[in-house]
């Protein structure tokens, strides 16, 4: 038996939980340099502001009913994240974080009986922890879990927790969602399905196996398996390391300048050497490409990208900016008004497991050990002072960097914006 625990309006709700004078008001998050919607609360949903909608197409709409609106503060969520997944953790026996605002639990040594009554105290426990609201659906599959729990969401007579354990209750749940809010079936396998006269996930439940394996091959096959209550999707209790690693920005403004590209580059590169060492991993392909506007006129555009070998698979920050500022200089063209520019770092593999040779003339101070050393010092101090607060020469504030007018403060991951109370 599975749950999906997911977080209502999560970004929304993470900036309620520092200012409650946002309750019952539409809020909005803005994405990346506060372009289009990103998530919602309930009651700008209801003024018919739209997913992924741009916001100046709706500035006199946000105006009118004075919705208030914030740039993404992914610090924040993250943090915010974590301490949702700490607290289920403590109340299951097992646990998958999905994304940053879900998890599926294991509850399969729990009898049908108090699955409810265990998964209302587990919502109970994270608002009172936390303050972040949770929608949980239950069910003997994921793919039946997702759908639970998009009914805990839209019904409120579930009062937050559904329950899908019997034939009739989840054929009549599969017969009133459409088959393109199915957990695995995307927009092209939506249309074709639609073609063939199958409209609801009850449609593709009762679909004939072979059809389905023909047409939406191992993938549909197992999603049609999960909708008819057989279990194909175990519980990952250990994610899989990443295949690759990528970092990458919309500027604020356009940047025409090697310098001002190459910070860029250089604090993409950061971040990326960062979580490659959050993976234990190393790496052996540093991928750095940077790009205009796609609505340039088409002899102002540019898109430029190269990948280069690490001649050791590595997770130090120095080798890897180095490296990226490199292949930045052999793709940079002047001239152009660069809008978004990335570094991927790929052939990730376990630091443990990637003793080699070393190249013949490898100086000393860029032996393993001594980068190793040097990464451990580096991550201490970031972690104890903040992130940033010792970076390379090259990672500097420049033009490059984000519009985030509407920033709330990092309440819980700066020591400068900790809430203050006083008597």
């Amino acid at each position: 038996m599975f749950a999906l625990v997911d977080c209502n309006n999560f970004y929304v709700s993470c900036e309620r939980v520092f200012d409650p004078s946002l309750n019952g008001r539409p809020v909005v998050v803005l994405s990346n340099n506060d372009g289009c919607f990103i998530a919602r609360s309930n009651e700008a949903k209801a003024l018919g502001l739209p997913m992924g909608g741009p916001a100046f197409k709706y500035r006199d709409l946000l105006r009118k009913h004075r919705v208030a609106i914030y740039s993404a503060n992914f610090p924040l969520y993250g943090d915010m994240s974590g301490r949702v997944m700490n607290t289920i953790g403590d109340l299951s026996p097992g646990i998958e974080p999905y994304s940053i605002d879900e998890a599926f639990l294991d509850l399969s040594g729990f009898g049908r009986i108090g699955l409810v009554d265990h998964c209302r105290m587990v919502r109970r426990t994270v608002s009172r922890g936390t303050g972040i609201p949770v929608s949980i659906g239950i069910a003997p599959t994921k793919t039946l879990a997702k759908l639970a729990n998009r009914m805990a969401k839209k019904d409120p007579a579930h009062d937050g927790v559904c329950l899908l354990v019997d034939a009739p209750s989840a054929r009549d749940a599969m017969g009133a969602m459409a088959v393109g809010q199915v957990w695995g079936i995307g927009s092209r396998h939506t249309a074709f399905l639609g073609r063939h006269g199958i409209g609801t996930a009850l449609d593709l439940a009762d679909a004939p196996e072979a059809w389905v394996r023909k047409h939406l091959h191992i993938t549909g096959a197992r999603v049609q398996a999960e909708l008819n209550g057989r279990s194909c999707l175990p519980l990952e209790l250990v994610r899989p390391r990443k295949q690759s690693i990528c970092t990458s920005r919309s500027f604020g403004s356009p940047v025409t300048g090697l310098d001002a590209l190459g910070e860029a580059v250089a604090h993409f590169a950061t971040k990326c050497a960062l979580k490659l060492r959050g993976e234990n991993g190393v790496a052996g392909l540093v991928t750095v490409f940077a790009c205009t506007s796609p609505f340039e006129e088409p002899a102002a555009r540019y898109w430029g990208t190269r990948t280069v070998a690490l001649s050791l698979p590595t997770q130090d920050t120095l080798a890897i900016v180095r490296t990226a500022r490199a292949v930045l200089e052999d793709i940079f063209r002047p001239g152009f008004r660069y809008r978004k520019a990335g570094v991927i770092l790929a052939e990730i593999a376990p630091a443990a497991g990637a003793s080699q040779p070393l190249p013949l003339f490898v100086q000393e101070d860029a032996s393993p050990t001594a980068s190793v050393r040097l990464m451990q010092a580096l991550d201490a101090v970031n972690s104890r002072y903040g992130p940033g607060a010792l970076r390379v020469a090259s990672d500097t504030a420049s033009s490059w960097k984000q519009h985030q007018e509407r920033l709330s403060p990092h309440y819980t991951t700066d020591w400068n914006d900790i809430i203050d109370i006083r008597p």
